[in-house]
């Protein structure tokens, strides 16, 4: 069985990082690159890095901070927030980026995904989804949240899979910052839908939340923010109790 990965998240606001509840009331929560670090020696698997105000605010993701990230980490390390095009992503793939993280763009081009699936391999190319429940259905949101769309979250997943996308971002919005566990029903039904990774995000707030993540939610990686950045959780440690839990970890 393929390991599965732990992620913090570096949500970016003007240079810091921050964190909130359901994507608003946001609070700092530190220097990007300091975290980074601390992150990669410590044992995250992979760091992922979101300017979540570069598609509202209509600008493109701070490379020189994407820069000075990837020099000081060892881990891989995925960028979203503002992308639009293949010159955006070149740029943060020459600024160390090893991934790219992409929502609004896709929603307002899908071809974009097969564009940069074909020029930079399926490998690079991850596809945020920020999902609310509204009237029952599973509906995708972009603008950092802000804007639901008229697409479901389940047919989206598969087809930006079938466009080539390497690994889809799954956040519930309703979940996210609550610290009240993973939305593992909705991962999980994703998850047996498609065939590539599935990286959950939202919610996760104790030990037992990433157990069922990974167990009931059957995910492949689990992301979170604020309970790594404010120290309530150190990765090694769940990591380790993953691993005793029968759920491989790379330690």
């Amino acid at each position: 069985m393929l390991t599965k990965r732990i992620v913090p998240c570096l949500d970016i606001k003007e240079g810091r990082t921050v964190k909130g509840v359901n994507f608003v009331d946001l609070r700092d929560a530190g220097d990007p690159v300091e975290l980074a670090a601390i992150y990669s020696a410590t044992g995250a698997d992979e760091l992922v890095f979101l300017d979540i105000t570069a598609t509202v605010e209509k600008r493109k993701t701070l490379v020189d901070l994407v820069t000075r990230v990837a020099q000081k980490i060892n881990i891989p390390f995925t960028v979203g927030g503002g992308i639009s095009s293949i010159d955006d992503v070149s740029a943060l793939l020459n600024a160390g980026a090893d991934k790219v993280s992409i929502n609004s763009a896709a929603v307002k081009d899908p071809q974009l995904i097969n564009r940069l699936a074909a020029t930079f391999g399926s490998q690079c190319i991850v596809i945020a989804i920020d999902s609310r429940k509204i009237q029952g259905k599973h509906i995708v949101h972009t603008h950092g949240g802000r804007k639901p769309t008229h697409l479901e979250t389940i047919a989206w997943a598969q087809e930006v899979q079938d466009r080539g996308a390497g690994e889809i971002l799954l956040t519930s919005m309703d979940h996210d910052g609550t610290k009240a566990g993973f939305a593992n029903k909705l991962t999980a039904l994703l998850s047996t839908k498609l065939t590539i990774p599935l990286i959950a995000s939202g919610g996760g707030g104790t030990i037992d939340h990433f157990k069922r993540v990974f167990t009931d939610g059957k995910a492949d990686a689990a992301l979170a923010a604020s309970i790594f950045h404010f120290k309530e959780i150190e990765i090694l440690d769940l990591k380790k109790e993953l691993q005793e839990a029968a759920i491989p970890m790379r330690l």
